[in-house]
């Protein structure tokens, strides 16, 4: 699978160390930086990387930094991603299976390594599941493609350029 990566000055250590699993079980890796530890602004590089996996130039994204959940969020106004801060095996194997999360956010300050991996190892191997999670994933992607706004009416959205 092509897979892109891409990190904050925050999770370079375990940017690094997911690269190399990922290669190691097959997946072609495109790095979206940044590779450094000078303090870097993380909305621009998740946003780099969720343009990548909307356009299907990547198949999933994987962005590490302190804590996952700052890249999730900015990842998340790119319309066609469905980005998820994950710490535990189980809610990457579910972000998977329930919703089809195309981009991961891992906290290099949350997770160890070890941890990362096997994280990694459930996310790759599962697959999504039809039925009311497939209905629940169209209801999704309606109101994405219509947009919400504050006050809950739909409607929409004019000039938004993520």
């Amino acid at each position: 699978m092509k897979v892109g990566v891409a990190a904050d000055h925050a999770g370079q250590v375990l940017k690094q160390e997911v690269t190399a699993h990922l290669r190691r079980h097959g997946h072609e890796i495109v790095d979206y930086g940044s590779n450094g530890t000078a303090v870097v602004d993380y909305p621009e590089y998740a946003v780099k990387l969720a343009r990548a996996v909307a356009s299907g130039e990547v198949e999933r994204g994987i962005f590490t930094c302190g804590s996952g959940i700052g890249p999730m969020i900015a990842a998340n106004k790119v319309p066609g991603v469905r980005a998820a801060v994950v710490s535990d095996e189980w809610s990457a194997r579910d972000a998977v299976t329930h919703v089809d999360v195309n981009y991961l956010t891992l906290g290099e300050r949350v997770l160890g390594v070890e941890l990362a991996k096997s994280i990694l190892d459930a996310y790759f191997t599962a697959t999504p599941e039809g039925g009311r999670h497939a209905r629940r994933r169209e209801q999704i992607a309606a109101l994405e493609a219509r947009g919400v706004t504050a006050d809950g009416t739909q409607g929409m959205k004019r000039g938004v350029t993520p």
